[in-house]
C-alpha cells in the first residue's frame, strides 16, 4: 500500500515517458536507509524521494527506488518478505569514479563487498553493496592490467 500524500514531483506517465531506453528499478525495504548509501558512497544526486519511492542519478545513470510496501500486490511480494539479499547474481558496473574514494566512504558505513583490486578485464575497481544486497563494481581503466 502507498504511503505517499498529495500528489508526486510529476504525473507518473510523464516521468515514464522521460526515462532513458535503459533504466534500473531497485526494490528495496528502507527507502530512506537506502537513500543515505547512495547519497555518501555513490555520489546519488536525488531528483525526488518520499516514503513510496525515489528518483536518483549515479553519474549518467537514472534509478528508481522503490519501498517493499509499494510492490505488495506484485507477484513476488512474498520474496521481498525474506531477509535474504537482493540482487544475487547480478553485478550493477558504475565507470569513472575513483575506486579508492568509493572504498574510503563504503567502509565508512559498512558497505565494502571487495576491497579494490585490478581485474583481468583491464579495470581497477571496488565492490560495494547496498543495505540490501546489491552489489555495485565501481572503478576506473587500470594501466596495470
Amino acid at each position: 500500500m502507498k504511503k505517499r500524500t498529495g500528489d508526486p514531483w510529476i504525473p507518473a506517465p510523464v516521468y515514464g515517458r522521460s526515462l532513458p531506453e535503459f533504466t534500473v528499478n531497485l526494490i528495496v525495504r528502507d527507502l530512506a536507509r537506502s537513500l543515505a548509501f547512495y547519497r555518501q558512497v555513490l555520489d546519488a544526486v536525488v531528483h525526488y524521494e518520499d516514503p513510496d519511492f525515489a528518483s536518483i542519478r549515479v553519474r549518467g545513470l537514472e534509478l528508481m527506488l522503490h519501498a517493499d510496501h509499494a510492490y505488495e500486490r506484485n507477484p513476488w511480494s512474498e520474496q521481498l518478505a525474506s531477509d535474504e539479499p537482493r540482487g544475487v547474481g547480478t553485478e550493477l558496473r558504475l565507470f569513472g569514479p575513483d575506486p579508492d574514494d568509493v572504498e574510503q566512504r563504503a567502509l565508512a558505513v559498512d558497505a565494502l563487498f571487495k576491497p579494490v583490486s585490478v581485474r583481468g578485464h583491464g579495470w581497477r575497481e571496488v565492490m560495494v553493496r547496498d543495505p540490501d544486497g546489491y552489489v555495485w563494481a565501481v572503478g576506473q581503466p587500470s594501466e596495470d592490467a
